[in-house]
């Protein structure tokens, strides 16, 4: 172990790594906690839920996960190819907080979810409502356009990525909707849900596009492949399943 933070009072429930060198936290204490990674030092506390904090996503993570870029260190260069993706990943990174910055989203027990500059704002920006249930989820498409929100309330609700506006609701599951996930290139999302179906939702009909039943008991887990052609979901049934666009 490098180093062992502490200050939250309750439950760690989501981690987050940033492009600038910070880690964010969520918890049962209804805060979410910035952290400095070099040496764990605590920036600040975001404070607003009025219930445990269940899911963080930042507009740049797919940025972050496709790429060998350190936003403050990059690493040595060994090879063309190495330069290349460094460069190709910055590019990623810069494009995706070029707008408004590294920004975060919290959703909650509270049934709302909330918009945030963590970098350097202790207040939300947005608050967003709609949810009549817990938000299990919430995820920014890789191109940072498009928040998508999961809910016990067996819906999906879209929010605009740069303000947290809200834009749209998706309906089709009939419980509690567990987990989602894009396509790569933002074109598509993929939900889990406890009526033990996936749905494949087309974002620029803003609606249902497949229904894949086959599942004997509720998803809990569900991913889409690099490529993009197949989604891979596991659930209640103990099965992994493997399905192709």
């Amino acid at each position: 172990m490098v180093r062992c933070l502490t200050g939250h009072t309750a439950s760690v429930t989501c981690v987050k790594w940033g492009g600038q060198g910070l880690i964010y936290t969520g918890s049962q204490d209804r805060t979410i906690k910035v952290w400095r990674a070099e040496d764990g030092i605590l920036c600040r506390t975001l404070v607003g839920h009025a219930h445990w904090v269940n899911t963080l996503a930042l507009n740049v993570e797919y940025a972050l996960r496709t790429s060998f870029y350190n936003a403050l260190e990059q690493s040595t260069v060994l090879d063309d190819d190495m330069a290349t993706r460094q460069k190709d990943a910055l590019h990623r990174y810069e494009k995706a907080k070029s707008t408004c910055g590294e920004l975060l989203v919290s959703g909650s027990d509270d049934f709302t979810l909330f918009f945030w500059k963590p970098t350097d704002e202790k207040k939300p920006r947005t608050r967003m409502t709609g949810h009549q249930q817990l938000v299990n989820q919430v995820m920014f498409s890789p191109n940072a356009r498009y928040i998508a929100s999961a809910s016990f309330d067996k819906s999906i609700k879209l929010w605009c990525g740069r303000t947290g506006t809200f834009l749209d609701t998706l309906r089709g599951h009939v419980q509690a909707v567990y987990q989602i996930a894009w396509s790569a290139d933002s074109r598509l999302l993929v939900s889990g849900s406890a009526d033990s179906t996936l749905k494949v939702w087309d974002m620029h009909k803003r609606g249902l596009c497949m229904d894949l039943p086959g599942h004997g008991d509720e998803v809990y887990a569900v991913d889409w492949s690099p490529d993009g052609t197949r989604v891979a979901s596991g659930g209640k049934d103990k099965l992994l399943k493997l399905w192709r666009q």
